[in-house]
């Protein structure tokens, strides 16, 4: 008789433990839902912000490059003129706006890699959290089948939906975002490493091969050339 009474009093711990369990787990994926929802939009806005600032450089850009036409023309006409002192301040200035040019358009390549990336990475999330919503309405559902159960009180359609079932679902899906999520991890690792246009310009600073960065010397002399060719 002990010994029947131990065994449905641990029988009935188990069983409530098992329904905490069940009960808490649905809580904890409700709140992580609403965590991975949140930082969705921080996504949104980040990719949002990325496009903003790509269309101002963007507009930079139109206009450096306008700017850089207009002095290389009145450059061009200082030499023909026998203004070489003129030239050469126009040359000062091409090469401070082509390096601004050179500079603007690296940020817009770094912010099209970005703007990708987060684009990639928003509907990804999306869709996850679709496909995790769908997932917990297994489980919610399954939770009310084995309620009624445990009340005495079957279902029309028992078998149709179970928690194991949801649970084995729930467990794909967060294997899925960890390996969505290490992904995104070493792509960032990735953008963030030394790209090829850093390590060209390293070995032109030690003399192999031409440098990057335009000089005034290089302006005059290409000014130069120009001004010969049309005297």
């Amino acid at each position: 008789m002990f010994k029947t009474v131990v065994t449905l009093f641990r029988g009935s711990v188990a069983a409530a433990s098992e329904e905490l369990e069940d009960r808490t787990a649905l809580l904890i994926l409700d709140q992580q839902m609403r965590d991975a929802a949140a930082a969705v939009e921080r996504s949104k806005r980040t990719l949002a912000l990325a496009i903003a600032q790509d269309q101002q450089e963007a507009r930079k850009l139109e206009a450096t490059v306008a700017r850089i036409a207009d002095l290389e023309m009145r450059a061009v006409a200082a030499l023909d003129g026998d203004r070489e002192d003129l030239a050469n301040d126009a040359a000062e200035a091409i090469a401070g706006l082509e390096a601004d040019r050179d500079a603007a358009l690296t940020a817009r390549a770094l912010f099209a890699t970005e703007i990708a990336r987060l684009k990639r990475h928003v509907a990804s999330a999306q869709a996850r959290i679709t496909e995790l919503d769908r997932g917990r309405r297994v489980a919610r559902a399954s939770e009310a089948v084995r309620s009624l159960r445990r009340s005495g009180i079957e279902a029309a359609r028992p078998n149709e939906s179970t928690l194991p079932e949801a649970e084995s679902t729930l467990r794909r899906l967060r294997e899925r975002q960890m390996e969505a999520q290490a992904a995104d991890d070493a792509l960032v690792e990735l953008d963030a490493a030394t790209g090829p246009l850093a390590t060209a310009e390293k070995l032109a600073e030690q003399g192999f091969g031409p440098r990057l960065k335009t000089t005034a010397d290089d302006v005059l002399a290409r000014l130069k050339s120009k001004s010969m060719l049309t005297g």
